[in-house]
């Protein structure tokens, strides 16, 4: 008797509870139903945006694709004449200016895809190479603290070159190190050692070069960076006393 009694309120109780619930959303459906239509066209809109952004990302692709095949035509030897259906170039500085073109517009009309970063990447790599470094370092500026952080790193390279080319050391050293403590795939930490190691070289510190050389060659004593490591100590000479 007692269990059934103890039973009957249970189900009392979720009787209550149930009628509650059904209270509440009959007095509150309408605020339901708002809510509901609110999240639907949320969903819509994310859904909306994403096949847009990747609908915008295709066209970036294929353009991209088009750039970097012009910035990767052969250069034509001195008197030979251009082959018909084939894209070549006069001079590297031709090549250049061409690609230039492309990567710049690819990269300011989509510039919030993937591709139009990779295509701004490419804007200011051939911007160094047609000597406007300070055009080069307004396009890498834009995505070196990006969130791609593949793209943003190879940015920092090339800027970082740029801050060498420029005698601006204490720029490039800074760069370097950012890249050693944050590697990525695409840049990785040997690749920034080994670019700051040369760099100290060229700014006559063979000290600081060496140290990093010591460091590559100990954590790979038998790979081969241990050994580009070894041979760039043997060139360096001698550790001054």
């Amino acid at each position: 008797m007692r269990s059934y009694t103890r039973h009957q309120l249970k189900q009392d109780d979720f009787r209550e509870t149930a009628v509650e619930t059904i209270d509440w959303a009959v007095e509150h459906r309408s605020k339901l139903i708002a809510g509901g239509i609110a999240l639907a066209l949320i969903l819509a809109a994310v859904i909306a945006a994403w096949a847009y952004v990747n609908y915008r990302d295709q066209q970036a692709s294929q353009q991209l694709s088009s750039a970097i095949e012009k910035y990767s035509a052969p250069i034509r030897s001195a008197g030979e004449p251009p082959t018909p259906g084939t894209i070549s170039f006069g001079s590297a500085q031709e090549r250049a200016k061409s690609a230039n073109a492309d990567f710049v517009r690819i990269a300011d009309q989509y510039s919030f895809t993937k591709s139009g970063r990779i295509a701004r990447y490419f804007a200011g790599v051939t911007a160094r190479d047609l000597g406007d470094n300070a055009s080069a370092e307004k396009q890498l500026s834009q995505i070196a603290d990006g969130r791609d952080k593949s793209i943003a790193s190879l940015a920092k390279l090339a800027l970082a070159a740029i801050y060498q080319d420029t005698n601006q050391s204490s720029k490039a050293i800074d760069l370097y190190k950012q890249l050693m403590d944050h590697p990525t795939d695409s840049v990785g930490k040997n690749t920034a050692q080994f670019q700051l190691a040369e760099l100290y070289q060229n700014t006559n510190q063979p000290q600081e070069a060496r140290k990093i050389y010591l460091q590559l060659q100990k954590d790979s004593p038998t790979g081969p960076v241990g050994q580009i490591a070894a041979q760039r100590l043997q060139a360096l000479g001698p550790a001054q006393p």
